[in-house]
């Protein structure tokens, strides 16, 4: 397939921009390589693995391009440098109220002018195409990775999280993009006192008989993969946007865990062995990551064990957090999280604990990442533009 080329009218006398369509193994590769050059100088910047981009954008490996279309595009000023790139995107099971296209994996200068160029090219793919609006940063896949722009909290990303510099906000806003919603990250350390509820009905449900707390290991991951299917699917389906989810596909993604799943670090507490809450968590794979360059080869997999055994990672990232609804306001987290938290002081490097962020249109899981004792580090924002520039800007509504 030959190289396509995408030229839109110069903004100024001085500007001329092209667009080139992601296609070869060349462009794939500037995809990848120009936010590094663009952050080389940033201490908080972590490269993603190229694996975990190019997956995104292989048809064999993501789903979503059973029901969507996806390109990549470079923009390259007259010297043939690149000024910024962007993935841009349609996905039939992204209902909106209006058809609704999405950009991501998007890095510019600092230039207002290059900015509006990529978000202009954006739009028209996106017109083509039947859309009436584009969302963004947002990823060609589940919002588990790569979503949102960070507005606030400028520290390292944890996998699988963007990360920006600050005056992409500007570009992106003075372009007309307007918060749909934002992302609140929470984080509290290791070592911080324990809210005094906690120790309280640790004491309390520490005394009855039926109740015990147990650390998930490697060697029985089918038990827990079912104990977790059965609280998730209980806890969480009913609730918001949440789906069920298949014990197959828990045990699968559990044994894609493996290598990095620390045993000290993820409890269930069982009421006579039926499973009734789980507090889920893994070590922050960034902290092993950020010193492989994107790369993940057989020299790299090799240095990445070395660096997990001999390299303390003092990061932990909570995954999901859930209690049965008929343990639910009975303390039960609270006999959870000191009986595992006490474990893990004694056991782990860690430090600090940080949650995936929560949307701000959630306040019940906001509540709950509250009173665990957590604070907010750091918040992302998912942008919304109408292309009806007259049509109401509506946010996310509240579940």
């Amino acid at each position: 397939m030959g190289e396509k080329h995408y030229l839109l009218p110069p903004l100024s006398f001085y500007t001329m921009i092209t667009a080139e369509e992601v296609q070869n193994q060349s462009q794939r590769k500037e995809f990848l390589e120009f936010p590094a050059r663009l952050y080389q100088k940033d201490k908080n910047y972590i490269r993603p693995r190229n694996i975990d981009i190019e997956d995104i954008f292989n048809p064999q490996k993501n789903r979503f391009f059973k029901n969507g279309e996806c390109a990549r595009f470079l923009f390259k000023n007259k010297e043939n440098k690149t000024v910024g790139k962007v993935a841009v995107f349609i996905n039939e099971t992204y209902q909106q109220k209006q058809p609704t296209g999405g950009i991501g994996f998007f890095d510019c200068i600092n230039d207002q002018e290059t900015a509006d160029f990529i978000f202009d090219h954006c739009k028209n793919w996106l017109q083509q195409r039947g859309m009436e609006a584009m969302d963004g940063p947002i990823n060609f896949g589940e919002r588990d990775k790569f979503w949102g722009l960070v507005i606030d909290g400028f520290i390292e990303p944890l996998f699988g999280m963007n990360y920006n510099f600050p005056y992409y906000k500007d570009l992106f806003e003075n372009y007309g993009f307007k918060i749909y919603f934002e992302q609140l990250c929470f984080s509290r350390p290791i070592f911080a006192e324990v809210s005094r509820l906690f120790t309280v009905m640790h004491a309390k449900h520490s005394k009855n008989p039926d109740l015990s707390a147990k650390p998930m290991t490697k060697n029985n991951l089918e038990k827990f993969a079912r104990d977790f299917t059965e609280i998730y699917n209980k806890a969480w389906a009913a609730h918001g946007e949440g789906k069920c989810m298949q014990e197959s596909k828990v045990l699968k993604m559990f044994k894609t865990m493996k290598p990095i799943i620390n045993e000290h670090i993820s409890w269930f507490v069982y009421e006579n062995e039926k499973p009734i809450a789980m507090w889920m968590n893994l070590p922050d794979t960034n902290q092993w990551f950020k010193y492989l360059n994107g790369k993940f080869g057989i020299w790299e997999k090799l240095k990445f064990l070395w660096i997990k055994q001999f390299k303390k990672n003092e990061k932990m990232v909570g995954l999901v957090f859930g209690v049965v609804p008929e343990w639910q306001r009975k303390g039960v987290e609270g006999y959870m999280i000191w009986e595992g938290t006490q474990h893990l002081r004694k056991h782990t490097d860690f430090k600090i604990t940080e949650m995936q962020w929560i949307g701000d249109f959630n306040p019940k899981m906001i509540k709950i990442a509250e009173n665990l004792d957590t604070t907010v580090t750091r918040k992302l924002a998912t942008y919304r533009y109408l292309f009806d520039r007259n049509k109401e800007f509506e946010r996310h509504p509240v579940l």
